[in-house]
């Protein structure tokens, strides 16, 4: 099996309609290059490696049953513009430290009704403002 991590959006799908994997083997894949990576690349603002894996096991349950979105079981991450409902959104801006919205965003909320998994937090300029990405 090629390494998961590395699959494209396509691959996944079919992968996991195919049932080659489950979304849970996928999304630890991509959480464990994550975790070797993100130091270096300061790529996620914030990880949130709990909720995907529940996200992914509840997708893994979806597909069984013959339920699956467009999205199912892909993990994606979220830039932090998005409000997130419980989880750390602060657009990357010190200003906002600390802030877990009490409601999701329409897009996430569409993302997450097609069954993707929430991987974290992605980096950006303070507010999506500048193309530097080297705000956190």
């Amino acid at each position: 099996m090629a390494n998961l991590a590395m699959l494209t959006i396509a691959q996944s799908r079919k992968g996991l309609k195919d049932k080659e994997f489950t979304s849970r083997e996928l999304t630890e894949a991509v959480l464990t290059n994550i975790a070797s990576a993100n130091n270096a690349l300061n790529t996620y603002v914030a990880v949130t490696g709990d909720l995907a894996c529940t996200m992914a096991k509840a997708s893994d349950e979806r597909i069984e049953r013959g339920n699956a979105g467009a999205l199912e079981g892909i993990p994606i991450g979220i830039k932090d513009l998005f409000a997130t409902k419980h989880v750390h959104t602060q657009a990357c801006s010190r200003i906002l430290a600390g802030f877990k919205p009490p409601y999701e965003s329409t897009v996430t909320a569409n993302l997450w009704a097609q069954g993707a998994v929430m991987l974290g937090k992605l980096n950006m300029d303070e507010f999506a403002m500048g193309s530097s990405n080297e705000t956190e």
